[in-house]
């Protein structure tokens, strides 16, 4: 009963985001017990109590961005037009275009990249946050970033990454930057 309740809310979260959950229907299939687990990481990757939602979403997209070719990326960035971020942010996160971003998403940006690739400027992006928003911003743009970013590892991991997809905003495609020129 858990496991058919669980492929039809596998089958519902892939018509809803036109994603494939294969990977997650093969797990659910092989070991249950490890689905299970693992389908925990889903609320926790949507925490957030205290960082604003545009911040939230571009330090989601910068964590999809270090591990995926495109379809996790997409399914971010659906997820963040869903929750009311606009067109020209998100476009701004995925070309690393500051101009197209408001100030909150360019502080979640800026956090994520500084946390994803451990750069120096790091402890001075979380004080930056901590005093924009406090304590709890960071733990949810630290959660937001690092979690989404093990899906993909998971889905490469298991075998299901084999293809890559352009980036769409609604129904305009979108030229990823994945790194600082």
């Amino acid at each position: 009963m858990r496991k058919s309740f669980a492929k039809r809310q596998l089958k519902a979260f892939s018509d809803r985001y036109d994603y494939d959950v294969t990977y997650m229907e093969h797990m659910l299939d092989v070991s249950p017990d490890a689905f299970f687990k693992f389908a925990g990481l889903t609320e926790l990757a949507q925490h957030r109590e205290a960082a604003p939602t545009e911040a939230f979403y571009a330090a989601k997209l910068v964590g999809a961005l270090a591990e995926d070719c495109g379809p996790c990326v997409q399914l971010v960035v659906d997820m963040a037009r869903e929750a009311g971020l606009s067109p020209g942010s998100i476009e701004g996160v995925l070309t690393r275009n500051f101009a197209k971003m408001d100030v909150d998403t360019a502080l979640g940006f800026r956090f994520a990249e500084a946390l994803v690739g451990r750069t120096p400027d790091l402890d001075d992006a979380r004080d930056v946050v901590r005093a924009q928003w406090g304590e709890a911003a960071v733990i949810d743009l630290t959660l937001g970033t690092q979690i989404g970013r093990v899906f993909p590892m998971v889905k490469a991991g298991l075998g299901f990454a084999k293809s890559c997809q352009r980036v769409q905003i609604d129904d305009h495609p979108v030229d990823v930057v994945k790194e600082a020129a």
